[in-house]
């Protein structure tokens, strides 16, 4: 396959030129083997459903397969497109969890689910192996905090398999990723990666229509780099991609407010909200319900009103 063409990334911040409008990705909808996700007159709902007792927020209320089960498809009668589905801890200061463990917290609960909801399931793991055997317990997305670069199996399987698949910017591992972020324009360098991660992804044989970029909020940033990537979305979605956004009831909603993750579901609405009208296309959330009713406020005014 010839080498994709790539765009001129050293534009400063500060006067970008958008290739495209905020929220306006190159491909209007995600299409996955359980449905397609419409991005043209609505922002999408991803629901995270941790497994790992030590996850952020969550840890240990979805760990029982069938509790898991039944969680997610509450999360799907209350609107989430997407079921995101993770078994191994990702949060600041988190150790490498091991293989066995990861699948046996993911695999029961998307058979489970495939087998009870139609809506598209993601698999949120860095390794192939269990990419691979979440795809085949029936997931649709891969959902990879590295942006295929931990395991090296990852991206020639994406690329075999034909599935969507989701690049996070994270700088370090979930380990060090707080130790110390600094960066000189947060926006500029993690457009940057993202937009390096999306053309080695095109040019080993993945679909640009099947790529989703993640500014990776929370990992290996401050709160100030959060709030500056938020409002920075338009330059991130110049790349020409659906943008997914996951602020839900982390740090720096904390910093803002000086509320525990508990109590951060006002904040976490309105950083769902600021994100969407910023031109985000995927939300991944933990209060599926009240994001709902928040988004469609905001998406009466980003796309119009047709109630």
């Amino acid at each position: 396959m010839p080498p994709t063409p790539r765009r001129d990334l050293h534009a400063t911040v500060s006067g970008f030129n958008p290739l495209l409008p905020a929220g306006a990705p190159a491909s209007r909808e995600l299409r996955t083997r359980h449905g397609r996700i419409d991005f043209a007159r609505r922002t999408a709902i991803m629901a995270g459903l941790n497994g790992p007792p030590d996850s952020f927020y969550d840890g240990g209320r979805h760990y029982d397969a069938g509790k898991a089960i039944a969680d997610g498809l509450a999360m799907v009668q209350s609107g989430a497109e997407i079921i995101d589905i993770g078994g191994e801890s990702s949060r600041p200061g988190a150790e490498p969890g091991s293989e066995t463990d990861e699948l046996a917290r993911v695999i029961p609960v998307i058979q489970g689910l495939r087998r009870q909801c139609a809506p598209p399931i993601s698999i949120d793991s860095y390794k192939a192996s269990v990419a691979r055997a979440a795809l085949d317990a029936g997931a649709d997305i891969v959902n990879d905090i590295s942006a295929l670069g931990f395991d090296p199996a990852m991206t020639p399987l994406i690329a075999s398999e034909k599935v969507p698949v989701i690049l996070m910017h994270m700088r370090g591992t979930p380990r060090t990723m707080q130790s110390d972020p600094q960066y000189g324009d947060v926006v500029r360098e993690v457009r940057d990666f993202l937009a390096e991660r999306l053309y080695d992804a095109m040019d080993a044989g993945i679909d640009a229509e099947s790529i989703v970029l993640d500014p990776g909020i929370g990992f290996g940033k401050t709160a100030e780099h959060n709030i500056q990537l938020l409002r920075g979305l338009s330059i991130l979605g110049a790349l020409g991609q659906p943008l997914l956004v996951g602020a839900s009831r982390k740090t720096f909603i904390g910093k803002i407010l000086g509320l525990e993750p508990d109590q951060r579901l006002e904040g976490s609405l309105a950083a769902a909200v600021a994100a969407a009208l910023g031109g985000a296309n995927i939300i991944r959330v933990h209060d599926v319900a009240e994001t709902c009713r928040a988004l469609r406020v905001a998406d009466a005014l980003r796309f119009g009103f047709h109630g």
